[in-house]
Order: C-alpha cells, then structure tokens, then sequence
C-alpha cells in the first residue's frame, strides 16, 4: 500500500512538473510569430535555464540595457573620429592641390624634345659644318613644324652668322640656333591686358574641340585667385551641352555665369554677360564663342558681329585670344590665318603642347603671323595653363641633347 502511494505520488509529482513547464512552452511556440520564436528561444530560454532565478534575469536586462548605452556612446566617439580624419583628409587635399613648384616648360615637353633630341645630337657631334650639316637641320626643324617659310628663314641666317662669327662645328652652330630662336620670340607682348574701366572683356575663338571651354575655365579659376571677380558669357549657343560645361567650370573657379537658350544668338549672349558683368560691378567677363555653325551664316562673319556687339556695351575688348590645339601642326597655323583674317586677334593659347611633338608650331606662328603665343597648356590640371616663356621654352627643347 505503502509503495503505491508513493508510485501514485511520483506520478503526480512529473504529470504537475509537465503542466508547469512544457504546456507554456507549446502555447508561446504556437502564439509567437516565428521572428520572435528564434528570438526567444535562442537567446531569452538559455539565459533562464542558466540562471532559473528573476534576479538573475533582472540582471540579464540591465546588462543588455547597458550594452546598447555602450553602443550609443560608442557610435558618438566614432563619429566624432571619422568627422577629425575628414577635415585633416581636406586639409591635405587642398595642399596637395596647390602646386609645389611651377609648371615648368622642361618638365613638360618630353614628346617635342624627343623628336629633336636624335637630330639634334648627331649635328652636335659634327666637326664640321658642310652640305648633309644643313640638310640635316632643315630636316629636323620642318619634322618639328616650324614650317617651310619659318626654317629657310632661319637657315639663311644662320649661314651668315657661319660665315660672320666664324662658327666651324655642329655645336657651335646648335649653340646660335639656340640663340636665334630666343630672339626671334622675345620681342613680343605677351601680358593679357585689363580695361581702365570694368568690365574688361577677353574673347576666346578658335575652331570646335580645341580647348576654348576647358582655356576659359583654367584662366578663370587662375584670375579668382589673383583677387578679380569673374564672369563667363556661355557664347557658343550652338554645340550641345557647351554652356552646361562652361557652367561646370564657372562652378568650380567661383565666377558667375550667363547663358542662353541653345541655337540662340552668340551675340546677344555675350552682350547680356557684358551688361551683368557692368551692372554687378564685376571686373572681368571671359566670352566662350562658337567654333562651328548650325546655320547658313558663315562663322567669321558671325565673330566680327560678336566682337562688334561685344564692344557697344558698358565692357572693353581687350584681347581676342585665338585657341590652337599644338597636335594639329601646321593645320593650326592654317587656322589661325583664317582667324586672323576675321577679327583683330591679340594673341594664342596653344593647348596640349605637352603631347605634341610638334613644338615648332610656336615658332610659325610668331614668324608667319607676327601673333604672340601669350598662353599654354602643359597638363590637364587647373593650374597647367601657364604663360608662354621664349628661354624655358627653347631651354626645353635642346635640354635633352645635353643630357645623354
């Protein structure tokens, strides 16, 4: 009897314990949606299996609280760290931004140097000069595009200061070369000139992907950080997207910017930027043109009416820059005839002498034309537009030969 009470007791005692723990158990499985079934199960039972008392629970909680404080606080401190990195990260792209030393001419022109160095330096090792010491140098000046006209002119005078200087070997005639290419490029103008009165206006020509945007961008950002106020009149109307990138430029040099509808009158466009530059009070207006017409007018007939409208206004034409792109060679200096032709040009801009090896082209265009190279481009950076310099220039060309 004894044993059957406690048989019937041990039943009681597991039936009780399997109502207390498992049936709750199914119900919160069954009730719970799955997202919160993993949840509880795989984290809230094994903490309570652990620790079977409230107090521990209690203490789990706090925990867990604590944890997200800590994570809070965490979050802070990383932002604050990231936020420092970012500002010393800006500093030293802005230094890195300015350049260390000056674009220099000798740094730049590796490709037209290359083209003269092998030429250069079999003439310099000549004991004489005799007929194949001409041939050879009126050889290498036409591959460099001097041009035909421009290197008979400059082989005829060289043959006098054989004979007057009394000159008996390639060096000493690569020497007066030297010499006479600096001379011939000194005497020019090369400063771009400001108006007594704002607004003073620079107009910049030249045939379509050339570089006329890309110049005006460059020279504005340039002329900001010299103290001037700067504005650019989106005057090539005519080739898509043109004013959206000129704005991009204006944007990232600080100027302002006047526009106008696509196709409309290039004239009228710069006149407007003319008018706000005046009415503002800014100094300079830096006037896009069109390199190339949609319409029956013809395009030099078109510039003569700009630079005409442009000078009826409150603002003074200073310079007429034609843009040349040195890759093209002689094709450039054709351009350029046919420019000046059509307006009173002031001066060139050669962009990407830095990847021609057709060097020479400076040199036709001051002998030919009589027009002063005043700007070029040596490098796609902001700061790669510099001012043309006749010695670091010839100084550049003839380095290489004295260096191997």
């Amino acid at each position: 009897m004894t044993v059957l009470i406690v048989v019937l007791v041990v039943i009681g005692v597991l039936i009780g314990f399997t109502l207390a723990f498992v049936l709750p158990r199914r119900r919160t499985s069954t009730l719970e949606p799955p997202s919160t079934r993993r949840i509880t199960t795989d984290v809230v039972e094994p903490e309570i299996r652990e620790s079977e008392t409230a107090d521990v629970v209690v203490a789990d909680v706090v925990t867990e609280a604590a944890k997200e404080v800590d994570d809070v606080v965490v979050e802070e401190v990383v932002e604050e760290v990231v936020v420092e990195e970012v500002a010393e990260d800006e500093v030293v792209v802005e230094e890195v931004a300015e350049p260390v030393a000056p674009v220099r001419f000798r740094d730049r022109l590796s490709k037209a140097r290359n083209a003269l160095s092998g030429a250069m330096g079999s003439l310099a090792g000549r004991n004489k000069i005799d007929a194949e010491t001409w041939d050879e140098l009126e050889e290498a000046l036409i591959l460099a595009d001097v041009g035909v006209a421009s290197t008979q002119e400059l082989l005829e005078t060289l043959r006098s200061r054989v004979k007057s200087d009394g000159l008996q070997n390639g060096e000493q005639l690569l020497a007066a070369l030297k010499t006479e290419l600096v001379a011939r490029l000194a005497d020019f103008d090369r400063s771009l000139h400001m108006a007594e009165t704002a607004p003073t206006v620079w107009l910049f020509v030249g045939v379509n992907g050339v570089g006329k945007t890309t110049t005006i961008g460059k020279l504005g950002a340039r002329e900001k950080n010299e103290g001037r106020s700067v504005l650019m009149a989106a005057g090539d109307t005519f080739r898509a997207a043109a004013a959206e990138q000129l704005g991009m430029w204006a944007e990232r040099s600080g100027a302002e910017i006047v526009r106008g509808a696509e196709g409309s009158d290039p004239s009228a466009v710069i006149f407007d930027g003319v008018e706000a530059a005046n009415a503002r009070g800014i100094d300079l207006v830096l006037a896009d043109t069109a390199g190339r017409l949609h319409t029956k007018t013809n395009l030099m007939d078109e510039l003569r009416k700009v630079r005409r409208v442009a000078e009826k206004g409150a603002g003074t034409v200073t310079e007429v820059l034609l843009v040349i792109d040195a890759t093209t060679g002689q094709n450039g200096l054709i351009q350029a005839k046919q420019f000046t032709e059509a307006v009173e040009l002031t001066g060139v801009v050669l962009t990407k002498l830095d990847g021609s090896a057709k060097g020479g082209i400076v040199i036709a265009i001051h002998e030919q034309l009589g027009i002063p190279v005043k700007l070029v481009g040596l490098g796609e950076g902001i700061s790669d537009l510099v001012e043309f310099n006749a010695d670091e220039f010839v100084d550049a060309l003839f380095e290489q030969r004295s260096d191997s």
